[in-house]
């Protein structure tokens, strides 16, 4: 006759059992805390199929937002003459140098710091597990902005290409000081003390920064556009020396996705799956160090991407980790470019900061997602 199982070794069972039905078998890492007696549980076909078709569905609007980027604005370029521009002889015409000089690396710069933005978020919500964390929740973004307001006001810093760097080192110094404030404490730190750290900074920064900033307005008339989030102007100059830093937060996040999703967990059943939590925590930091101070850097302060985007995502495939962030990587893109687009035609001749269109689109969008589906949390 075959002994009862002890109650002690079946709780734990069970609770890993609750926890993969409850995510919907996010990782198959979680699989291997079953019994061997136990069938894996598998995402169903259909849930797989809405994925795949989720994807293909991004990867389509991101391509047509590209396309209206280049041809779309204040001077409308017809797309022969676009393609004729990138691989013809588009010889020196005015339309041509449009296009090459101004709207492909201004596309360019959005759909890099989109993709930062979109990943970072993902990232951050994944770590701290709260669905209203992005980089301006954590501090990143004051951070960025108290950094150069020192330089410019300070330093006599008064071009972009200096300054973006103390943008960069910023968020940086931001990231590894919410990082230790967060896992201060006998439990190894938590999600909401990092949190609470991350509010806690932001405010402190932005109350320095604008005392700075009211102290001489005129000086700071050169950081107008960056801190309003804004790409006109930007170009390959802006973007191929962030770009490696951006590139290497982006492996990080990919390789990370594992791991998040056991984090989903709890960091006890984390830990208890094999998960290294002290150490996804510290390269979850560096990537979002990477991502979000390189976007911000080069772009600005733009809101409500890091936080809109991974929402999106849940949407589309669910609590899958692994699904949701190389969705991050092409939606974010998405929305900056066609919030630039927005912005180039909304008032013409004039543009509108791409940093208020992305808040404008953003909130009502955030809204009716949440309305329409009740569990967006990662």
């Amino acid at each position: 006759m075959s002994q009862p199982v002890p109650a002690a070794r079946r709780e734990p069972e069970t609770d890993i059992r609750r926890a993969r039905n409850r995510h919907d078998s996010i990782d198959p890492a979680i699989s291997e805390a079953q019994d061997d007696g136990a069938p894996p549980i598998r995402p169903s076909s259909r849930r797989t199929v809405a994925r795949v078709a989720g994807a293909v569905g991004a990867a389509v609007l991101l391509l047509v937002a590209t396309w209206l980027s280049i041809t779309v604005g204040s001077r409308p370029v017809p797309l022969s003459t676009v393609l004729l521009a990138l691989f013809g002889d588009p010889g020196a015409t005015t339309d041509a140098a449009v296009v090459l000089d101004l709207r492909v690396p201004r596309t360019a710069v959005a759909i890099a710091a989109g993709a930062a933005l979109g990943l970072s978020g993902g990232v951050i919500q994944a770590v701290t597990r709260n669905p209203l964390a992005d980089p301006g929740v954590l501090g990143i973004t004051p951070g960025s902005a108290f950094a150069v307001a020192v330089a410019v006001g300070f330093l006599g810093v008064d071009s972009a290409s200096d300054y973006r760097w103390y943008a960069f080192g910023g968020a940086l110094v931001v990231v590894i000081a919410v990082s230790l404030i967060g896992a201060i404490g006998r439990d190894g730190g938590s999600p909401a003390r990092t949190t609470l750290a991350g509010v806690a900074l932001g405010a402190v920064f932005i109350g320095i920064t604008s005392s700075i900033v009211l102290a001489d307005p005129r000086r700071f008339d050169a950081v107008r556009s960056w801190e309003a989030g804004a790409l006109e102007g930007r170009g390959w100059d802006d973007l191929l020396p962030v770009l490696p830093l951006l590139a290497v937060g982006a492996v990080l996040a990919l390789i990370l996705t594992r791991s998040f999703n056991s984090l989903a967990l709890g960091e006890d059943r984390a830990a208890a799956l094999g998960v290294r939590v002290g150490l996804v925590r510290l390269l979850a930091a560096f990537a979002i160090a990477f991502l979000a101070g390189g976007a911000t850097a080069v772009a600005g302060p733009l809101v409500f991407v890091g936080l809109m985007i991974p929402h999106v995502a849940r949407w589309i495939a669910g609590p899958d980790q692994r699904w949701i962030l190389p969705l991050c990587i092409v939606l974010g893109p998405s929305l900056l470019l066609v919030a630039d687009v927005l912005g180039r035609v909304i008032l013409p001749p004039g543009e509108i900061p791409v940093g208020i269109v992305t808040a404008a689109l953003g909130a009502p969008a955030l809204i009716a997602l949440a309305r329409r589906r009740a569990v967006i949390a990662p």
